[in-house]
């Protein structure tokens, strides 16, 4: 049976390619597996003509800030609904069975929404985090996998009347009624123009922070910083330059960088039942996939049986206190990718990177 604890999430204000987020990214790599399976999918920004190119920038970051863990980063171009990299194709989305980690960035987070509602790539990215795979989510991405998100674009380019609009509500089926707004420190208007609150200013944020019912609660992530929700101990860990903030029943609380806070103050937070939430199809396809990969990788990691023959030489010629033909075994053993560890109950074959 595979593991069914829910992996992490990692929310980043900001900066999901600066040194600033390196610290996230690593929090998520250390829970993952040896030469973990990464998937960039690329749909929050899947409108943009250069949407390859900004998962590419994302690509090159995390192969060079996580060299240690040999990473294998995929891009899944999952664009738009209706055409040829629909985030419905079985094929262009099967990656997404096989990542350890599942990562979307920025772009729209209405656009975001529209296209992976009821998605099948969506479905597995749920199944996949549910069965331990780690979701990084940044920027646009943030926003809309929350209970509202904030229609960035229309009300900040366009001029549209301030509204919420619907998130994938991804968090509620961990109990926990929330919106996520990144940049809420942002000060890129400088002195002239208040962009904190994702750029549409306090002000304007204030009044819709009055339009949400009571109990609901609302993360405000500073650029450049980041929250790390580790589900299986019910805690979040601050990371970055910054602070969080978090707005429940009219009350504010500001956590800052370094400092960890309980999951239970987003709300009635709970682990849900195995595939609850999930079409049965999309969990049990995403269970297959799930057992079929840890006998591979199991498998892996069994010893072909040449060198088991060299390990019980070895053995031999330490029985024989032929000390230097031992250790001639063990390096012969060590060419194949193989090491040995003595141990009281007998040798111990591991692979040579663990």
């Amino acid at each position: 049976m595979t593991d069914q604890t829910p992996g992490v999430i990692v929310l980043l204000g900001s900066g999901e390619t600066l040194p600033s987020s390196g610290k996230a990214h690593e929090f998520a790599a250390r829970r993952l597996p040896h030469d973990p399976t990464i998937a960039i999918l690329e749909t929050p920004a899947g409108f943009e003509l250069n949407a390859g190119q900004v998962a590419g920038k994302i690509t090159e970051f995390l192969h060079t800030r996580l060299t240690n863990y040999n990473p294998n980063i995929i891009q899944i171009p999952a664009r738009k609904r209706g055409t040829d990299l629909s985030p419905d194709d079985p094929d262009l989305v099967a990656p997404l069975l096989e990542a350890d980690e599942i990562l979307l960035g920025p772009g729209s987070p209405t656009y975001a929404v529209r296209q992976l509602e009821d998605s099948l790539a969506y479905g597995y990215l749920q199944a996949r985090h549910r069965l331990g795979a780690a979701l990084v989510l940044s920027s646009a991405a943030t926003l809309a996998f929350g209970r509202h998100t904030i229609p960035v674009y229309e009300i900040f380019k366009v001029g549209e009347d301030l509204h919420w609009k619907s998130g994938l509500d991804f968090f509620g089926q961990f109990g926990l009624p929330l919106s996520i707004v990144p940049h809420w420190n942002n000060n890129d208007g400088g002195d002239d123009l208040d962009t904190s609150r994702c750029y549409i200013g306090k002000s304007r944020f204030d009044q819709l922070y009055q339009r949400l019912s009571s109990g609901e609660t609302v993360l405000g992530i500073d650029d450049h910083t980041s929250v790390a929700l580790d589900l299986a101990v019910g805690c979040c860990h601050v990371m970055g330059n910054g602070a969080v903030t978090v707005l429940r029943n009219g009350e504010e609380r500001i956590i800052r960088s370094g400092d960890e806070f309980v999951l239970s103050q987003l709300g009635d937070f709970r682990l849900p039942a195995a595939g609850a939430g999930i079409p049965p199809e999309i969990w049990e396809t995403a269970q297959r996939a799930a057992e079929d990969r840890q006998s591979r990788r199991q498998a892996a990691e069994q010893p072909p049986e040449d060198v088991l023959e060299l390990v019980s030489d070895r053995t031999s010629a330490r029985e024989a206190k032929e000390w230097d033909r031992a250790d001639e075994l063990r390096e012969r053993i060590e060419a194949h990718g193989w090491t040995v560890e003595d141990t009281p109950e007998g040798p111990k074959v591991l692979p040579l990177d663990q």
